[in-house]
C-alpha cells in the first residue's frame, strides 16, 4: 500500500541510514530503491525537495543530491529541471532524453517547428552526380573500401580545413581530424580530453546533445549565466573560482537556443579567463557557417587550448554525417585515440563525397541556398510575430520567443501539440537548478515545400501566445 511520500520518506531514509551498508548517500539511495520496489513509494510520485530531507535527516544537501543522482543513474527516478524529482513511470523520460530528438516520433500530421534541420535543396541531385562519378573510378573506390588512419585521409583533412576556415582563421590540415558528424566529434572531444568526474561549464541554456553525452560519460555540468551576447565572462570567472573546472563548452556564434552571437571583445575576454584558469575550450561551430560575416571563432583567440567542432549537418546535409575537429597539435593524439576507440575512423565514402563537394564548390552552393531560404522563410513569418518579444540573429534558423508572464512555456507547447504543432521549450536546453526562462524555440527549417504550412504553424504559435495576454 502506498503512503504520502513526504510523510514516508523521512522514516524510510532514517531507517536506511541506521541499518544500511556503505556510504551515506548509497544507504539513502538503497532505502528509496527498496521502497519503490515494494510499492511503498508509487510510480509517478514526486520526491521531497533536497533541503527538506537534508534538514530532517541531519545530512548535507550534497548527500541528498548524490542519493537522488544515484537513483537517476539506475533509472528509478526522473529529475525535471525547475520541477523536482519523480519516481519513473512509463512515458516520463526527460525532454533531453526523449522529446528532443532529430527525428520525431509524432504522427506525420504534426507540423514540427521544434527542430533545426537543413532545408532540403539540391543535395540529393549532387549526391547522385558524385556517386556516378565515383562509380567510374574503381581505383579511387578501392582506396575507400579499406581502413584509413583514424584522423582521416590527407585530402579529406585538407577539405575539412577549407570548410572550417574563416577570415584570419586558417586551419592547417595536420590539426584537422575527420569525424562522423558534429555529435561524434563532441563525443570524441569529451572522451579524449576529459574523464568521469571532471567538471565542464557551459551556458545555462545549451545544446541538448552535450547534456546527453556528458551524462553518459559521467562528466559534471555547471550552467553559467548568459546575456544577449551569450556566456558572461564574469559569471564564468566566478564559477571557476568556486569549483575545480576542467573545460568550457560554448557556442559563440548563433548560440543554441538563444541565437546569441558573441562580440569580438566578449570572445577575447572568455579566452583570457580560460587561460587564467587553465581551461580547455570546446567550441561548437555547427550553426556558425550560416553567418558569412561572423566574428572569428573563439579558437582563433585561444588557439593553444581550443577544440573547434564543425560539420556539414546544418548547411549541406545532415544524413551525410560529416564533421571535423580542429585542435592544437598537443591534443591530436588523444583525439585520434578517441576516434579509434569509437569507430576506428570516419566513414571514408561520406568523407570523399563531402571533400569533392567542398573542392568543386557544391558545398558552398548548398550553403548559399540554405542561407537564402532561411532568410526568405524568416521574412515570411516575422510579421506574424509582430507584438511578441523574441530574439533571432539575422542568420539564425530559429526564433527565441518569450512567453508572456503568468504562463509557462510548457503550457503553450502542450496546447500547440493538441493542435498538431510542435515547438521546443527552454527546459530541454537547461543545465543546473537555476530558474528556467519561459521561452520557446520555433524553427523555420521544416522539411516542407508549402509556405502555407509554415505560416499556419507560426500563426498558431502567435495565437497561443497572444491569447494568454
Amino acid at each position: 500500500m502506498t503512503v504520502k511520500v513526504s510523510i514516508a520518506m523521512v522514516s524510510i531514509l532514517r531507517d536506511g541510514l541506521a541499518n544500511g551498508v556503505g556510504v551515506k548517500y548509497k544507504r539513502l539511495a538503497d532505502a528509496v530503491q527498496q521502497a519503490i520496489a515494494e510499492g511503498v513509494i508509487a510510480a509517478g510520485a514526486k520526491l521531497p525537495p533536497h533541503r527538506l530531507l537534508a534538514d530532517s535527516l541531519g545530512v548535507t544537501i550534497g548527500t541528498i543530491s548524490r542519493a537522488y543522482g544515484e537513483l537517476e543513474r539506475v533509472g528509478l527516478v526522473v529529475a525535471r529541471v525547475g520541477d523536482g524529482t519523480y519516481v519513473r513511470e512509463r512515458g516520463m523520460e526527460r525532454p533531453q532524453d526523449k522529446g528532443f530528438r532529430n527525428v520525431s516520433d509524432e504522427p506525420r500530421a504534426c507540423f514540427d517547428m521544434s527542430r533545426n534541420q537543413p532545408i532540403p535543396g539540391q543535395e540529393a541531385a549532387f549526391m547522385s552526380q558524385t556517386l556516378h562519378s565515383l562509380a567510374s573510378d574503381p581505383r579511387g573506390l578501392q582506396q575507400l573500401t579499406g581502413y584509413t588512419v583514424e584522423s582521416g585521409l590527407l585530402r579529406h583533412r585538407q577539405a575539412g580545413a577549407r570548410w572550417l576556415s574563416h577570415g584570419a582563421f586558417q586551419p592547417h590540415p595536420d590539426q584537422v581530424l575527420c569525424v562522423n558528424g558534429g555529435q561524434h566529434g563532441l563525443l570524441c572531444a569529451l572522451m579524449g580530453l576529459l574523464k568521469a568526474g571532471d567538471t565542464l561549464v557551459t551556458e545555462h541554456l545549451t545544446y541538448p546533445g552535450l547534456i546527453s553525452v556528458a551524462r553518459q560519460l559521467g562528466i559534471k555540468l555547471i550552467g553559467v549565466a548568459m546575456d544577449d551576447e551569450g556566456l558572461l565572462p564574469a559569471a564564468l570567472d566566478d564559477v571557476c573560482r568556486q569549483h575545480r573546472v576542467s573545460a568550457l563548452y560554448c557556442t559563440p556564434t548563433i548560440q543554441n537556443p538563444t541565437a546569441a552571437v558573441m562580440s569580438v571583445p566578449r570572445r577575447e575576454a572568455i579566452a583570457d579567463i580560460c587561460r587564467q584558469h587553465n581551461l580547455l575550450v570546446f567550441e561548437d561551430d555547427a550553426h556558425a557557417v550560416l553567418a558569412r560575416q561572423r566574428p572569428l571563432p573563439l579558437s582563433h583567440f585561444a588557439a593553444e587550448r581550443a577544440v573547434l567542432i564543425g560539420s556539414l549537418s546544418k548547411a549541406v546535409s545532415a544524413g551525410l554525417r560529416v564533421g571535423y575537429l580542429h585542435a592544437p597539435p598537443a591534443l591530436i593524439g588523444r583525439l585520434s585515440a578517441a576516434i579509434r576507440g569509437t569507430c576506428w575512423m570516419a566513414n571514408p565514402l561520406a568523407m570523399e563525397l563531402a571533400s569533392r563537394w567542398i573542392d568543386n564548390g557544391m558545398a558552398e552552393r548548398l550553403l548559399d541556398e540554405q542561407i537564402s531560404e532561411i532568410g526568405r522563410r524568416k521574412a515570411l513569418v516575422a510579421p506574424v510575430l509582430a507584438g511578441l518579444n523574441y530574439k533571432a540573429d539575422a542568420h539564425s534558423p530559429h526564433f527565441w520567443i518569450e512567453v508572456p508572464e503568468l504562463w509557462r512555456a510548457s503550457q503553450i507547447a502542450a496546447e500547440l501539440k493538441e493542435n498538431n504543432y510542435l515547438v521546443a521549450t527552454a527546459e530541454a536546453f537547461a543545465v543546473g537548478h537555476a530558474a528556467v526562462p519561459q521561452f520557446i524555440r520555433a524553427s523555420v527549417c521544416n522539411a516542407v515545400g508549402d509556405d502555407r504550412l509554415l505560416l499556419g504553424g507560426f500563426e498558431a504559435l502567435a495565437r497561443a501566445l497572444t491569447e494568454t495576454v
